[in-house]
């Protein structure tokens, strides 16, 4: 490891311990966005590969239309959750 990338290291340590929820909120993004590349790289590209543009197209199509309802209930949530925290 070379000595830049292990004071990065140290220092993301170091801010990881003085604020745990920035560090989740940042973890989170993290994996929802590799998930996401995987789901369309690595899934998309498999059927691109064995079954055509054609097919790599609506594989593409048909994802994001099952992300649509995924997003509905994200953005409800957020929505309910900005409701309940000003009441209080």
């Amino acid at each position: 490891m070379k000595y830049c990338d292990q004071f990065r290291y140290q220092e993301e340590i170091t801010r990881v311990t003085r604020d745990l929820r920035e560090y989740t909120k940042k973890t989170r993004t993290r994996l929802v966005v590799g998930f996401l590349i995987l789901v369309f790289l690595v899934g998309d590209g498999l059927i691109f590969l064995f079954y055509g543009k054609e097919s790599g197209l609506f594989g593409v199509v048909c994802t994001l239309g099952a992300l649509i309802p995924v997003l509905l209930i994200i953005i409800f949530l957020g929505i309910a959750d900005k409701v309940v925290r000003n009441k209080k």
